[in-house]
């Protein structure tokens, strides 16, 4: 499993319902919209994608779209271990909506999404095999009903010193992931598709480079990463001597 998402929903109703309903994003209203959500912070127009491969955009990369009904933002800033905690002035824009977060990462095996309904949390849910439960607000929805049942175990090879029981957590948090994916947003990015699933790699979202005024720019931060680079000392390699021990190569 390769899966990494990070992706907030607005919607005036069911998610999957809207995005199956929809044209071509408008820019400018895209552009308000992020406006919005992110005051003060500077908006560059770059290359976009599609929601099938958007939803984990390059660090310092936001791809969004806004229609009547629904706006979709892919952003690894709103990757939280603790979805409760998303900031109070994103909670706010959905006042009379739906919105759902999602987000995972493979590399650690991490799951979270939630959903709130008119500002109201309903759900929330991160959990990984390393942190385990990471925060479990609100009753289990539907999808997730079989995974907490035992119903679907995960399916990890042991080392060979392990036996089959020693993942710790009851299921894996990237099949519960790709399931909530799909009832809450209506698609997956892995897995086999199904009949009704939204289509995602044909809805295009619009790509900006995001940037906070007070932040360094790129050249500063490249510079402060080459003074680092230059402060450190030269690099040490060591041998592994017969009794075990490290040795010093520069030494001999």
């Amino acid at each position: 499993m390769g899966a990494k998402t990070g992706l907030l929903v607005y919607a005036d109703g069911d998610v999957p319902g809207a995005l199956r309903r929809l044209g071509a994003a408008d820019l400018d209203r895209t552009v308000g919209m992020l406006r919005r959500l992110h005051p003060g912070r500077q908006f560059e127009e770059c290359e976009g994608s599609t929601l099938g491969d958007g939803v984990y955009p390059p660090e310092g990369t936001t791809y969004a779209a806004s229609w009547p009904g629904v706006d979709v933002i892919g952003a690894q800033r709103v990757m939280i271990d603790a979805p409760s905690q998303l900031p109070g002035h994103l909670v706010a824009a959905s006042a009379g909506r739906r919105l759902v977060l999602h987000a995972m990462h493979s590399v650690v095996d991490w799951l979270a999404f939630a959903v709130w309904e008119d500002g109201r949390l309903i759900r929330s849910l991160s959990l990984s095999p390393d942190s385990g439960i990471i925060e479990n607000i609100g009753e289990p929805l539907p999808f997730e009903l079989p995974y907490w049942a035992g119903n679907r175990p995960a399916d990890v090879i042991p080392w060979p010193d392990e036996d089959e029981e020693t993942y710790p957590l009851p299921f894996h948090p990237l099949d519960l992931g790709e399931a909530a994916l799909r009832a809450l947003c209506g698609f997956v990015q892995e897995g086999r598709p199904e009949p009704d699933d939204v289509d995602a790699d044909t809805i295009r979202l619009h790509g900006f480079k995001v940037r906070d005024p007070h932040d360094p720019d790129l050249a500063e931060r490249e510079a402060q990463l080459r003074r680092a680079v230059e402060a450190m000392a030269p690099p040490r390699v060591y041998t592994l001597g017969p009794d075990g021990s490290l040795i010093d190569r520069d030494g001999l």
